[in-house]
């Protein structure tokens, strides 16, 4: 169990320093704003073909931590590629690959971790606060780092914090599914993606995630417009990622096991989610950003952990990686791509108000959407009148 902790520590450190800093080191090899935008959007759209890939395998061999380590060493190497790469082309074919072996990263991390405590008394969130933790710790420690060595040497820095994340997961579970019912069968793994229940959770999923994944693309240049310096937009990732560290043990408590409670509680979440886009797109200063900013653990936060748990839920666990590689499609893959194409033209031609107070929106009808599956749920769950259930919807 520490050593699940351990890699989690290390492999979201990792990715918080490359992400935070990447686009410095492009500025540096004189790559524009616009191509530095592009060379990013490649993370969303390769992600369409790598988290269904490596899910579909993860499942397959039943071997998570194998899986894992392919991925690692394949993001080293591509690491290798983007840093070495110099032009537009070069770069944004060397981050394809590097897209290809890291979108999946966080969705097998976490379903190496569920299969692991199944049937134990720990929880999913003791072990995804360090994984925040990381991301908080490692992003603020990296830019004094940087700033002495230099953004040149972000390829060495990322290099190593790989290699300690590779050292670790030598050390992880297999991380096959504990309590599966039968072996891997193609039959119930095409019909498991037509349970309508786990569609709607999927789809409602992306209907809450697009504004979200609209934020996390702009609000720097959002706070920046609003006058935010370049400390000010660090604090706001730091604050944002390192209250999701109690939020997740708090969550562990809080959130029962109901599936249909969780279906319920995302219903909050997004009602939730529309009063912080309505508090953004109504934002005076940059300081005031980030105290909205500061809600990402309730927000996000929650959304992430109960939908994580919910997928859970909803597949069987020796197609635990393909939920979880599903599940990460809505808030990663598909959400990203509509942000990047609708979000960027919104804030562009109507202005960052607008696009918040369309997000807001979007984010009540999720709700109302969720509110239903709840209800459709709970009629599921109460007897008929001959005193059994009913069917399942």
């Amino acid at each position: 169990m520490n050593v699940l902790r351990g890699f989690t520590f290390a492999v979201y450190g990792a990715m918080a320093v490359l992400f935070t800093f990447l686009p410095l080191h492009f500025k540096e090899i004189g790559l524009s704003k616009i191509e530095i935008g592009l060379v990013m959007a490649g993370g969303p759209l390769i992600s369409v073909i790598g988290n269904p890939f490596w899910g579909y395998w993860s499942d397959r061999l039943q071997h998570i931590r194998l899986v894992l380590l392919l991925m690692l060493a394949g993001n080293f190497a591509a690491a290798l590629l983007v840093f070495r790469a110099d032009g537009m082309l070069g770069v944004a074919f060397a981050m394809l690959l590097f897209f290809f072996f890291q979108s999946s990263l966080f969705s097998q991390s976490n379903s190496l971790i569920l299969n692991a405590i199944e049937g134990t008394a720990h929880r999913f969130g003791s072990f995804r606060s360090w994984g925040s933790l990381g991301w908080a710790v490692m992003a603020a420690a990296a830019g004094p780092v940087l700033a002495s060595l230099g953004i040149g040497k972000l390829g060495i820095v990322y290099g190593v914090m790989l290699l300690a994340a590779i050292a670790v997961a030598l050390w992880l579970p297999r991380g096959g599914a504990k309590g599966a019912k039968g072996g891997f069968s193609f039959r119930d793994y095409g019909r498991l993606f037509g349970d309508r229940t786990l569609l709607a959770f999927l789809g409602l999923g992306v209907l809450i995630s697009v504004p979200n994944s609209v934020n996390s693309t702009f609000v720097s240049l959002y706070m920046a417009e609003l006058g935010g310096s370049e400390t000010l937009i660090g604090w706001s990732v730091f604050l944002s990622t390192a209250l999701e560290v109690p939020a997740f043990l708090l969550y562990d408590k809080w959130f029962g096991r109901k599936t249909s409670a969780l279906v319920g509680t995302l219903s909050v979440v997004s009602v939730l989610f529309a009063v912080r886009w309505l508090l953004m797109a109504t934002a005076g200063g940059a300081a005031t950003v980030i105290w909205i900013q500061m809600t990402h653990c309730l927000t996000f936060g929650a959304y992430y952990y109960i939908g994580t748990q919910l997928t859970a839920r909803l597949v069987p666990p020796q197609y635990r990686a393909s939920g979880q590689a599903a599940y990460a499609l809505t808030w990663n893959g598909l959400s990203g791509i509509v942000a990047g194409l609708i979000g960027g033209w919104m804030f562009q031609s109507l202005g960052p108000g607008t696009a918040y107070t369309v997000g807001a929106a979007v984010s009540a009808a999720g709700a109302v959407g969720f509110w239903l599956l709840w209800r459709t749920m709970k009629r599921a769950e109460s007897p008929s009148r001959d005193g059994s259930m009913a069917a399942n919807p």
